[in-house]
């Protein structure tokens, strides 16, 4: 069955001067807002007990535009700077329902630039999109068509850290899951190998950074040498940011190119429950382990698995696929990280990702099938410290 969904399109485009100079203005104005609204939500929440809204926080806005102080912000659309405030209105709402930290302040170095347009901000016409504000469209490179007859909802203009300007145009689409597949698979992510398959295959860790390591280290030593606060340090910083941009690029381009090809061959993927965050505290591997980008691989797998009418199962983190045996069931009491090939007693020879890749499957499909939906953990571990790269 169809599904409607809302996906965001994003192109890169190249400014006029003139426009330019109007959305770095803008980025200015959104982010003063931001921070001035967190600042007395912030005040009324520790010194009164109470919580701000976001009509409370708009009505302060006008206050602010009227007081003489912030005469500038006639300046740009009045729509980036309200959905500024429903952004913090919405992380306030994460904040009281336990699902995200406190809100910060945005940093004009740190934090990333951006403002959002809703349909009464832009025009959208004859495939030319025009913000308010500007008298010509957005010069966009259109590197792949949006969906025919696609009517944006929401524009977000931003830039990032390496000057490049992109537009984010979200629209609502319609979706047609894809003809049942026959097959399934346990993804068994790694470093040497970005992923080991169930099936035997083992998929190639570019390792992007390492790729990019002395380009990097290059690029932050002349850094270093810049005076602070001059116009050259400014430059060498870009010029740090367009190397991390192109090693993100790239490693995004190939996370999307296996997450699509596994999706589109297999009805079901079981993947491991990994928890990254803790993972990355091994300072050993903790530059190899980003460098994978193991949570990315998963957030793009369950997206595209929705989209599409897959199912993608998390095995139980504590379920130990490496030294569990997926031709007997025999559980070996160790496995050291430098064994990448084993023999079971039953005369099974393994390797080690594609065996695990194996029990991962096993355990995938037996949770799929689980009526009540509840986690299968045949053989738990009592620790994962130093197991399962």
């Amino acid at each position: 069955m169809a599904q409607i969904v809302k996906r965001a399109y994003k192109y890169r485009f190249y400014p006029t001067p003139e426009q330019a100079g109007e959305l770095a203005r803008t980025f200015g104005c959104v982010r003063l807002v931001y921070n001035k609204a967190l600042e007395e939500r912030t005040r009324a929440y520790r010194l009164e007990g109470r919580r701000v809204s976001y009509v409370e926080s708009s009505a302060r806005l006008t206050e602010w535009k009227r007081s003489g102080k912030f005469d500038f912000l006639f300046e740009v659309s009045s729509v980036p700077l309200q959905q500024a405030l429903r952004h913090l209105q919405a992380a306030f709402a994460n904040f009281f329902a336990k699902r995200a930290k406190y809100p910060t302040f945005k940093s004009r170095k740190k934090s990333r630039a951006s403002a959002e347009y809703t349909r009464s901000a832009f025009r959208w016409r004859d495939g030319e999109l025009t913000l308010a504000k500007m008298d010509t469209p957005l010069a966009i490179v259109w590197s792949r068509p949006l969906p025919e007859g696609a009517q944006p909802s929401t524009v977000t203009v931003s830039r990032d850290s390496a000057g490049r300007w992109f537009v984010s145009l979200l629209v609502e689409e319609k979706l047609i899951p894809l003809p049942p597949a026959g097959r399934s698979v346990g993804v068994d992510a790694g470093i040497t190998a970005l992923a080991a398959l169930s099936t035997g295959e083992k998929i190639d860790n570019p390792q992007h950074e390492r790729a990019d390591r002395r380009r990097l280290a290059k690029a932050q030593r002349a850094l270093a040498r810049k005076e602070k606060g001059s116009n050259n340090r400014a430059k060498a910083r870009v010029k740090v940011a367009r190397v991390y941009a192109r090693i993100a690029d790239r490693r995004r381009d190939h996370l999307h190119k296996v997450t699509t090809r596994l999706v589109l061959e297999n009805q079901v993927i079981a993947v491991e429950d990994l928890t990254v965050r803790t993972m990355v505290r091994n300072r050993s591997l903790a530059r190899a382990i980003s460098d994978a980008s193991w949570r990315e691989l998963r957030s793009m797998l369950e997206y595209k698995a929705r989209w599409y009418g897959r199912t993608v199962v998390a095995v139980d983190r504590w379920f130990p696929s490496s030294k569990l045996c997926s031709q007997c069931g025999a559980l070996r009491k160790k496995m050291p990280l430098n064994v990448r090939e084993w023999m079971c007693a039953c005369g099974a020879v393994h390797d080690r990702d594609v065996n695990a890749a194996r029990n991962v499957l096993a355990a995938g499909l037996a949770e799929s099938r689980n009526a009540c939906g509840a986690g299968v953990r045949p053989q738990r571990e009592s620790s994962r410290t130093g197991d399962r790269l």
